[in-house]
């Protein structure tokens, strides 16, 4: 039996969020970068990503991002007035592949969103561009299952 994950098996990033989400980790470092894809509905019901928030790290840290609960405050506000919904939860890794790494996993609070996580490690990069590497997770009750993440317009 194959474990199948929940909800999309596949999703598509927008170029331009793409673009701006690597461009925020990389004006980060030598910190972890962080932020909020907000979509038309959960990535987990099939929603498509509208727009980036890009946030600062509150703890600061080359090794774990938090967003400050002020912003996430505002920005579920926000996504909550216009109908819309938490598509993905976005964070850089320094140094490391682009995986959630077990602190990931214990402080992922949002099970119906995704979990992108870029890697600015050279070994990382994707072959075709050099860009740096996303990928798509989405982390279920401790759970964790990659997303197909493709690129498109």
């Amino acid at each position: 039996m194959v474990n199948r994950p929940p909800g999309p098996s596949a999703v598509t990033l927008p170029n331009a969020i793409r673009a701006a989400i690597v461009e925020h980790a990389r004006a980060a470092m030598p910190n972890e970068a962080c932020g909020l894809i907000v979509g038309d509905q959960p990535a987990a019901d099939g929603g498509r990503a509208l727009r980036w928030a890009a946030l600062a790290n509150r703890a600061a840290s080359p090794y774990r991002y938090e967003i400050h609960p002020d912003d996430l405050l505002r920005l579920t506000i926000e996504t909550d007035d216009a109908d819309e919904a938490f598509w993905a939860i976005v964070h850089s890794h320094v140094a490391s592949p682009a995986r959630p790494s077990p602190t990931d996993i214990g402080l992922a609070f949002y099970p119906d969103a995704l979990y992108l996580v870029v890697s600015l490690h050279p070994d990382e990069a994707d072959p075709a561009t050099g860009e740096p590497g996303i990928r798509a997770w989405r982390i279920v009750d401790g759970a964790v299952y990659e997303v197909g993440l493709s690129i498109g317009p």
